[in-house]
């Protein structure tokens, strides 16, 4: 009862090891994942079978390696065990052998691994690189399931099982949205074989080759700039280091907090201001504070980096059930909204953070900008139902509170009754879908533009402001408008 699993090397007969070919030799029945591997028929195996019919009737890969690892456990599980032959070596791209591994320790059965040279090997000779540099493998198969690649750009990235078109054409919609689309990458060919070919080409076009066969992987060479997120936490842990920044060291979160307000206003302009020069430039200062921050929580033992990134990992995944469970929404971005509603009481409530009644506006930080605060706070109580029925009484209110403002002649209760005004235009802002902090943000930067226009039109007139009538101000302004609207 042994299931003596053998690799096959990456394809060329003369790289097969002394013991592989010794057992191939020796056994009644060899059993072959696949007969699509060169070199096969120099074998010494005296009978063989192979699976290559199964994947032809398979649904997916997934069932089809289970039935392949069942098969060969049973077939092991007999007295005179069976012998496995797969590509390469075992332990590397054949999720077969992970199964069979699983499989086999369930009901008892030995498992003999024979090593095999993998395609790794052959394919830094064909690159002439060395692994050592940083490399990462991975599975081109699993890179071309996910929407951002699992990689660090600053280092050189192999991956195996770029076997068709498809796989090819996925994996480069993966790439792309990390490394430019000209980026220039190598598909390796046969690595192993007796006829290896490099082709070096854009990224853009690697799913163009007429080579491509389940002998071919992509090499990726690192970017020309570096510019991972393990490179930017390494200089931010630089320059805290004893040997670092002494502006840095003397850092704290207090003292920093200025600049985390003062990097988040600039981003806002930024995106306010629809330039992307101005947002990738704002957006990395910001990200600097966080990094900052970070980075004095994990010299204080507080946390770290690794367990930022979980905690909000884990919470958007479990947020979002309806793209990664299985709960349906059918694109009703109200109903999304109600289940992350739902969701995070659900995960206080596992915390012991609600043993005592809450108040559903709580969590509104008071930090933030009055229009943005006022808009927050209405938003939470029209969630319970604290609503108008209709817009139509929330314009009534607001001529109401408008009425109440002019007929109020006492200072104090006028300053009151103008916070009424603003807080019932806050609500109608919401009933039309506008957002208030926004829009007053446009109208303010609207006004600075045309009075910074009026006085250059002064100062072309040889005028100054101050010494102008209002009158000649206000035709100053019309020109401006014009001058706007003109293009």
């Amino acid at each position: 009862m042994t299931i003596t699993i053998v690799g096959l090397g990456p394809g060329d007969p003369e790289l097969l090891t002394r013991r592989v070919w010794r057992v191939l030799e020796e056994a009644p029945e060899v059993w072959f994942r696949t007969v699509q591997h060169p070199g096969l028929e120099v074998l010494p195996v005296k009978n063989r079978h192979s699976f290559d019919d199964w994947y032809e009737q398979a649904e997916d890969f997934d069932s089809l390696y289970q039935r392949i690892a069942d098969e060969i456990v049973n077939l092991g599980a007999r007295p005179e065990g069976v012998v496995y032959a797969v590509p390469g070596h075992p332990l590397v791209g054949e999720l077969t052998v992970s199964l069979i591994l699983k499989g086999a320790a369930a009901r008892g059965v030995k498992v003999d691994l024979i090593d095999g040279l993998g395609f790794i090997e052959p394919t830094l000779t064909a690159l002439g690189i060395d692994a050592l540099d940083g490399l990462q493998i991975y599975d081109a198969v699993d890179v071309a399931r996910m929407h951002h690649p699992p990689l660090n750009p600053d280092t050189p990235a192999l991956l195996a099982q770029v076997y068709s078109e498809a796989v090819a054409s996925n994996t480069k919609l993966t790439l792309v949205n990390q490394y430019p689309e000209d980026h220039e990458v190598v598909l390796v060919h046969g690595a192993g074989t007796s006829n290896p070919v490099l082709e070096r080409i854009p990224l853009y076009e690697m799913d163009h080759s007429d080579q491509i066969s389940h002998l071919t992987s992509l090499y990726i060479p690192p970017l020309k700039r570096k510019g991972s997120f393990e490179y930017f936490q390494e200089i931010v842990a630089h320059l805290r280091a004893p040997e670092g920044c002494p502006w840095d060291r003397k850092q704290t979160h207090e003292s920093l907090r200025a600049y985390l307000l003062e990097e988040t206003y600039e981003v806002l302009e930024a995106l306010d201001a629809g330039d992307y020069d101005e947002m990738y430039k704002e957006m990395g200062d910001l990200l600097l504070q966080i990094v900052l921050h970070t980075q004095i929580a994990t010299e204080a033992g507080a946390f770290q980096m690794v367990d930022l990134i979980a905690h909000v990992c884990e919470k958007m995944i479990r947020r979002h059930p309806h793209v990664w469970g299985d709960v349906e929404v059918h694109g009703d971005a109200e109903k999304v909204l109600d289940n992350w509603i739902q969701i995070k009481k659900r995960e206080k409530s596992t915390t012991g953070e609600d043993e005592t009644p809450k108040s559903v506006l709580d969590g509104v930080p008071n930090a933030l900008p009055a229009l943005a605060y006022a808009a927050s706070i209405s938003s939470r109580a029209a969630r319970v139902g604290f609503e108008w029925d209709k817009v139509e009484d929330v314009v009534a209110k607001l001529h109401e509170e408008i009425n109440e403002l002019f007929a109020t002649r006492d200072p104090k209760h006028r300053a009151e009754e103008f916070g009424d005004v603003l807080t019932v235009l806050v609500n109608l802002a919401r009933w039309w879908e506008i957002d208030p902090e926004a829009v007053m943000r446009e109208a303010t930067q609207k006004f600075v533009r045309r009075f910074r226009g009026i006085e250059a039109l002064a100062r072309d007139q040889g005028k100054r402001l101050e010494e102008m009538t209002l009158a000649e101000m206000d035709v100053l302004w019309d020109q401006v408008k014009a001058s706007e609207k003109k293009g």
